[in-house]
């Protein structure tokens, strides 16, 4: 059996710049060392190693569709700081797959809304993407993503691709920029205009802890059930198995019992805290 507290190395193939300034933010492309790609799912995550500067979890920026592993980092620490400094060629630890995925399975015949704002569009990128990929399996895509201006958006190339193509994609940035035609507001604010239809729909928000409070109303309000709602938990992730209590809430260990929660599970799991 392999140690699940013992990396596998894989080397970084690919750094983008997706968002620079004093909140930068970084995607890598890694690929596995003398192993082949272990299965995932959308909105899993791993544990990522710089040797000799710490660990921090990621959820999986890309679809298990997709080639290789993609990891997008927001720089905040110590262990995001060394991240940002690293180039194509080095090498990185990687523990995982890890945590309870979106059931796109039982979604199958579903139309899909995903509700983003800003890094928090890193799970949500999964799901469209699977969603594409296999779109004979699902209903309609409705991609809703917001961030505070223009240059906060992570993959503007990817989404402004998937419009020129005809998906289904409504951007928004919460103050008037010269030259931008899309939608100006929050997130939130921009669910309400557009009112995606509850009838036989996934929703899906990630993003700001303010803006899926309020993005969670919103859709209750169109008609959603809390079984019709999804989102993720963000707590420190330290062992990823359950085992250190740094995710706890309650009974419940994010790590391994989320990131993943419908609205009804939430809303139960909240109550008790």
């Amino acid at each position: 059996m392999e140690n699940p507290y013992v990396p596998y190395k894989a080397q970084i193939t690919e750094v983008k710049d997706e968002v620079k300034g004093a909140r930068p933010i970084k995607t890598f492309r890694i690929k596995l060392v003398d192993r082949d790609r272990f299965d995932y799912k959308s909105g899993q995550g791993c544990l990522v190693s710089v040797f000799g500067r710490g660990e921090s979890w990621f959820t999986i920026a890309n679809s298990p569709t997709r080639p290789d592993l993609e990891f997008s980092v927001l720089k905040t620490g110590k262990v995001t700081a060394k991240l940002h400094e690293m180039k194509p060629g080095d090498i990185v630890g990687i523990r995982g797959p890890l945590g309870r995925a979106f059931p796109l399975e039982d979604w199958k015949g579903m139309n899909i809304v995903t509700i983003g704002g800003g890094i928090g569009q890193t799970p949500l990128r999964s799901i469209y993407q699977y969603v594409i990929d296999k779109e004979k399996d699902y209903g309609d895509l409705m991609i809703i993503y917001g961030a505070r201006t223009s240059r906060d958006l992570v993959y503007k190339d990817e989404l402004f691709k998937l419009i020129e193509d005809g998906y289904n994609v409504q951007l928004s940035i919460d103050n008037p920029e010269k030259d931008w035609k899309y939608f100006v507001g929050f997130v939130p604010d921009n669910v309400k205009r557009l009112k995606p239809n509850p009838k036989d729909t996934i929703a899906i928000t990630c993003g700001p802890p303010i803006m899926i409070k309020i993005t969670l109303n919103v859709l209750r309000e169109l008609g959603f059930r809390e079984d019709q709602i999804y989102t993720t938990l963000e707590r420190r992730m330290k062992c990823g198995l359950g085992k250190c209590g740094k995710c706890r809430i309650e009974s419940y260990y994010v790590c391994k019992d989320g990131p993943v929660f419908n609205y009804a599970e939430l809303s139960a799991m909240l109550e008790k805290v």
